[in-house]
C-alpha cells in the first residue's frame, strides 16, 4: 500500500460501523433469546457466536482501522482497532467458554486476595474472568465517544450506546436482567451505526455530505483550551509533519490502558485463573504492535520502540502468568521464579525509554516512570512483602496515565495543537543530546572516532528482542523444569515473534539484509526454546536431538557468512554476530550432552549486555539523526566505488539542505528554467513567474492540456496583503487559517497580481477571471520562493500519471527535460493539496474543488469556525 494516496481509500469508516452493527445485533438477539429462555448458548452455538464476533467485529473492523490511519483519521485508527480488539477478545471468550465449561453457579470471592490460590480452588468462569477487560474498554468507550463529539454528532451516540452496552455486558455475567437492557442498548448501536454507515456510503460516492451527521461537531475542539505555550511541540524537537499515516499515539495509549487494567484485576485476587486474560492482552497487544509499525512508516524511532517493548512486555508477563495458573500454581512455581533474570533487561530498557523521554513533555516521563517501577515490582530476585498489592498498584498507575493519556493524545491530534496539557520539558533535546555526547567521549576518552553507519528506526528492537531472549534464556541448572517452563514465554515471544516483526518492518524499509539477521536469529531462538525449554514437555532428550545437531552445525556454517555482512556495518553488530556464534557452539554442545552450563551463562550474559548496548546506542542515534553514541565504524565497506561507475543524473540535482543547493536551482530559476521542487505535500515542477516562456515550458513538459490553469506559491500572506487586493474580512480570516499549509485558495484575479511580482506571466497563471494561490508549510520551498519571487506550480508528473513522492521520481521521469530538481527525499504526503474555490465566499460560502491531503470536512470544519468568528 506505499504510495497509494490517502484519499484513494475513500470512507473506511463505513466498514468499521458495519462492523460494530453486525456484531452488536448478533448480541442483541442472543441477549433477547437467553432472556426469554433463562438458558444461555452452550457448545457449538456459543463457538459459532464466538466466531462471528472475531471474524466480522473483529477482522472487518481491523481492515477498516488500517485503512482509517491510511487516510489520516486519527479517531477513526484508533477507535476501529479498539473495537477491532474488543470483539476478537468477546467472541475468543465464548470460544473458550463453549471448550472449557466451567461448575455452575461460581461467584466472585469476598475481598481482594493479596495471593494467587492453587489451581481450581474457588476459579471463575471464563466468561466471568472477562469482566476486567470489559471495564477496561468502557472507560476507553467512553473517551471515544467524548473524542468523536468534537468531530461529528453520529459517532457519539454510537461509541457512547457502545460503552452503556459493555457495562450491561458486564452485568449480565452475573445479573440475567441486564441482559434485555444491554440488548435494547445494542438496538441504538444497530441503528445509528446503520445510519453512519449509509451517510459516509453516500459520502464517499457523491464527494458530498447528503445527510447530515458528519462534517459538523457537536462542539468545536478548539473549546476545550488553548494551546500550551510549555507544550513539547513548542519547544521540543523540530521536525517535518507527517502527514503520510494518522498519529498512533493513541492507540499505543489505549492498549497500555487494557493491559495493565487487566492485570491490576489478577495481582488484587479478584481473578484466579489468567487463561482468558492471556488471550485478551494476546489481541490488545497486537494491536500495540500495529500502532508500534506506524510509529516506524511515519519514521518515529521513540514510539516504534516503546510501544514495540511495551507489547512483548505484556505478552510474556500474561503467557508467564498464564502457565504459573493453569499447569504449575503459585507454591510450586515461586522457587523456580527466583532463577529466571529476563525482568532486568525490561527494567534497563524501561530505564533507557525514561531517559531518552526526559526532552519529552511530563506525561511521557511520567508514564516511562510509571512503566519502570512496574518492570521493578515484577523483579523475581527482589523479596518484596507483599509483591502482589505492589503489582496491582503500578498497574493502576499506568492504567491511569495512559487513560489521560488517550485522551490528551486524540484531543491534541484532532485540534493539531496541544489543547490538553501534557506538561512541559524536563530537558531540552540540545541538553539530552550533549550528555549523550558527553557519555560518548567518556567511553571513547576521544570525541573524534568514525560512528559506523546510521541507525535505522527498527535497530533498537531487533537488538532488544534478542537480548531480551538471551537473558531469559539463563538457566540456573538442568533440573528445574518448572524455571525453563516458565521461561518459555520471556524466550519465545521476544526472540521469534518480536524478531518476525522486526524482519517484516525491516523489509518494508527495503533492508535487505536487515532482514535477514532477525530472520535467522528468530530460527535460533525458536529451535532454542523447543529444545531447552521445553524439551522435557515434548519427550526430546538423550538419543533423539539429532535434528538439532545437524541444525546447530548449520546454523553455525550460516552464522559465519552473517559475520562478515555484519562487518561492513558496525563493530556493535559484529560483536553481537559473534557472540551469536558461541552460543550456536553451547547449543550444539547441549545436544551432545557435553555443555558447561556457566560458560553458557557468561556468553548469555555478554550477548545481552552487548545488545542492551546497541539497543540504546541505536535508539539515540536514530532520534536524533546523529552518532551521538558510538557504535563503532565498519571493518571494511564493500562496492565503495559504486558512485564512481554510476551514470551521472541528467540535470543539476543539488541538495536541499545546503545554501548552495538553493541558490543554484534559484538562479535557474531566474534565469527561466523549470526545476522539480519538493513542497508540503508532493514534488511539483517550478518556473518563475517572470518569464512566462517557461511556463509555457511546463505545459510541454508535463503534456499538460492548456485549459487547465496552474496555480502560483507565495512564502507568506503579507506579500498577498503589499498587493493590497480586494478581498473580503472573511476571505482574509479563512487564509489566515489555511496559510501555511495544503490548502489552496482560489480567488478573483486582477492587477494586484502585477504588485505581487507576477510580472510578465500574469496571463499564463490561473484562469482569466481567478487564480489559486498557496503558502506552502515547507521551509526550503519559502526560502526559495524568497529568492525568486511567487512561482507557478504544478505537480511533477506526466499529465494523468500518479504523483511523485521522491526527487528520484522526478529525475526518472522528468530529469532529461528539466534544467534542474532540488532533492528532499521522501515527500510528507503521497497526494496533491486540497483545492477550495473561494470566489463566492461571502455570498454562497466555499466549494472543495479537489479533495487532497487535508479532508473536505476538516476544510468545511475552518470554515464554519471561521464563519462563526467573522460573522
Amino acid at each position: 500500500m506505499a504510495g497509494f494516496a490517502a484519499v484513494f481509500y475513500s470512507e473506511p469508516a463505513v466498514l468499521g460501523l458495519l462492523g460494530n452493527v453486525v456484531s452488536a445485533f448478533l448480541l442483541c438477539l442472543q441477549n433477547f433469546a437467553v432472556a426469554q429462555s433463562g438458558l444461555r448458548p452452550r457448545g457449538a452455538e456459543d463457538i459459532l457466536a464466538g466466531v462471528h464476533l472475531v471474524l466480522i467485529g473483529g477482522f472487518v473492523q481491523l481492515l477498516a482501522g488500517f485503512l482509517a490511519f491510511r487516510k489520516y483519521d486519527h479517531l477513526g485508527g484508533a477507535a476501529f482497532l479498539t473495537f477491532s480488539a474488543l470483539w476478537s477478545s468477546y467472541g475468543a471468550t465464548r470460544i473458550v467458554s463453549a471448550a472449557y465449561p466451567s461448575p455452575q453457579n461460581t461467584t466472585l470471592p469476598a475481598g481482594n486476595g493479596s495471593h494467587l490460590l492453587p489451581l481450581g480452588a474457588a476459579q471463575l468462569s471464563a466468561s466471568q474472568s472477562a469482566v476486567a477487560g470489559l471495564v477496561a474498554y468502557i472507560s476507553i468507550s467512553f473517551v471515544l465517544c467524548f473524542c468523536s463529539a468534537t468531530v461529528n454528532y453520529i459517532m457519539p451516540f454510537i461509541f457512547g450506546a457502545l460503552a452503556l452496552a459493555l457495562v450491561f455486558e458486564a452485568v449480565a455475567l452475573f445479573c440475567q436482567w441486564a441482559l434485555v437492557v444491554s440488548g435494547a442498548i445494542e438496538l441504538v448501536i444497530v441503528t445509528c451505526g446503520l445510519y453512519g454507515a449509509v451517510a459516509l456510503l453516500l459520502k464517499g460516492i457523491t464527494q458530498r455530505y447528503v445527510l447530515p451527521g458528519f462534517g459538523h461537531p457537536l462542539f468545536n475542539v478548539l473549546l476545550l483550551g488553548s494551546a500550551q505555550k510549555s507544550s513539547s511541540k513548542a519547544i521540543g524537537e523540530e521536525k517535518k509533519k507527517n502527514t503520510k499515516y494518522a498519529e498512533p499515539m493513541a492507540l499505543g495509549n489505549i492498549c497500555d490502558t487494557v493491559s495493565p487494567f487487566i492485570f491490576a484485576f489478577y495481582f488484587f485476587g479478584y481473578v484466579k485463573t489468567f487463561c482468558v486474560g492471556a488471550v485478551w492482552i494476546s489481541i490488545i497487544s497486537s494491536c500495540q504492535l500495529l500502532s508500534s509499525f506506524y510509529s516506524y512508516l511515519r519514521g518515529d524511532a521513540y514510539h516504534t520502540t516503546k510501544f514495540g517493548v511495551h507489547s512483548l512486555y505484556w505478552l510474556v508477563m500474561s503467557w508467564e502468568e498464564f502457565i504459573l495458573t493453569a499447569f504449575l500454581g503459585l507454591p510450586r512455581a515461586q522457587e523456580s521464579r527466583l532463577g529466571m533474570f529476563g525482568g532486568w533487561f525490561f527494567l534497563a530498557t524501561a530505564c533507557t525509554l525514561f531517559l531518552m523521554s526526559t526532552h519529552k513533555d511530563t506525561l511521557e516521563m511520567l508514564q516511562n516512570a510509571s512503566f519502570v517501577i512496574l518492570t521493578t515490582a515484577f523483579i523475581h530476585q527482589i523479596p518484596l512483602p507483599g509483591a502482589q498489592p505492589l503489582l496491582g498498584t503500578a498497574c493502576s498507575l499506568c492504567t491511569a496515565l495512559s487513560l489521560y493519556a488517550t485522551f490528551a493524545s486524540l484531543i491534541n491530534s484532532i485540534g493539531e495543537k496541544a489543547l490538553i496539557p501534557v506538561g512541559a520539558q524536563a530537558v531540552s533535546s540540545s541538553a539530552l543530546q550533549t550528555a549523550l555526547v558527553a557519555l560518548k567521549a567518556l567511553l571513547t576518552s576521544t570525541k573524534e572516532l568514525p560512528g559506523g553507519t546510521g541507525a535505522a528506526v527498527p535497530d533498537a528492537l531487533f537488538y532488544i528482542c534478542n537480548g531480551l531472549a538471551a537473558a531469559s534464556a539463563i538457566q540456573g541448572g538442568l533440573g528445574d523444569p518448572g524455571r525453563q517452563q516458565l521461561s518459555i514465554p520471556s524466550v519465545l515471544i521476544p526472540g521469534a515473534v518480536g524478531q518476525l516483526y522486526v524482519c517484516r518492518i525491516q523489509a518494508w524499509g527495503g533492508r535487505r539484509f536487515g532482514s535477514v539477521l532477525p530472520f535467522c536469529y528468530a530460527a535460533f531462538w525458536a529451535a532454542w526454546a523447543w529444545l531447552r525449554l521445553a524439551g522435557h514437555l515434548l519427550n526430546i532428550g538423550a538419543g533423539n536431538t539429532e535434528g538439532f545437531t545437524a541444525g546447530s552445525v548449520a546454523f553455525l556454517v550460516l552464522n559465519v557468512f552473517l559475520i562478515i555482512l555484519a562487518s561492513s556495518f558496525n563493530v556493535v553488530l559484529l560483536c553481537v554476530t559473534l557472540a551469536m556464534e558461541l552460543l550456536s557452539i553451547c547449543f550444539l554442545l547441549f545436544t551432545l550432552e557435553s555443555l558447561p552450563l556457566p560458560f553458557e551463562t557468561v556468553v548469555l550474559s555478554i550477548f545481552s549486555i552487548l545488545c542492551f548496548y546497541g539497543a540504546t546506542a541505536s535508539l539515540a542515534n536514530c532520534m536524533f539523526g546523529k552518532d551521538l553514541l558510538m557504535m563503532g565504524p565498519p571493518l571494511f565497506t564493500a562496492g565503495s566505488s559504486k558512485k564512481d561507475t554510476q551514470d551521472p543524473p541528467p540535470c543539476v540535482c543539488p541538495q536541499s539542505h545546503c545554501t548552495s543547493g538553493l541558490r543554484t536551482i534559484a538562479e535557474l530559476l531566474n534565469t527561466g528554467a523549470v526545476c522539480g521542487v519538493p513542497t508540503d505535500t508532493v514534488y511539483a515542477l517550478a518556473a518563475s513567474c517572470k518569464h512566462p516562456q517557461a511556463i509555457e515550458k511546463v505545459y510541454r513538459i508535463k503534456d499538460r492540456p492548456q485549459e487547465k490553469p496552474i496555480c502560483i506559491f507565495i512564502s507568506n500572506l503579507d506579500q498577498l496583503r503589499a498587493a493590497a487586493p480586494p478581498i473580503s474580512p472573511l476571505l482574509w480570516e479563512f487564509m489566515e487559517n489555511v496559510y501555511p499549509g495544503g490548502i489552496g485558495c482560489i480567488i478573483q484575479k486582477g492587477e494586484w497580481l502585477k504588485k505581487l511580482g507576477v510580472g510578465a506571466g500574469y496571463s499564463r497563471v490561473g484562469t482569466q477571471d481567478s487564480i489559486m494561490i498557496r503558502v506552502p508549510d515547507l521551509t526550503v520551498l519559502v526560502h526559495l520562493i524568497d529568492m525568486t519571487g511567487p512561482l507557478a506550480i504544478t505537480s511533477a508528473n506526466p499529465s494523468g500519471e500518479v504523483d511523485s513522492t521522491h526527487h528520484d521520481m522526478v529525475i526518472s521521469r522528468l530529469g532529461h527535460k528539466l534544467e534542474g530538481v532540488l532533492c528532499d527525499g521522501e515527500s510528507d504526503e503521497v497526494v496533491a493539496s486540497t483545492v477550495v474555490n473561494c470566489t463566492k465566499i461571502d455570498e454562497s460560502g466555499i466549494t472543495i474543488v479537489r479533495e487532497g491531503c487535508i479532508p473536505a470536512g476538516k476544510v468545511m470544519q475552518i470554515f464554519e469556525r471561521v464563519k462563526n468568528r467573522v460573522l
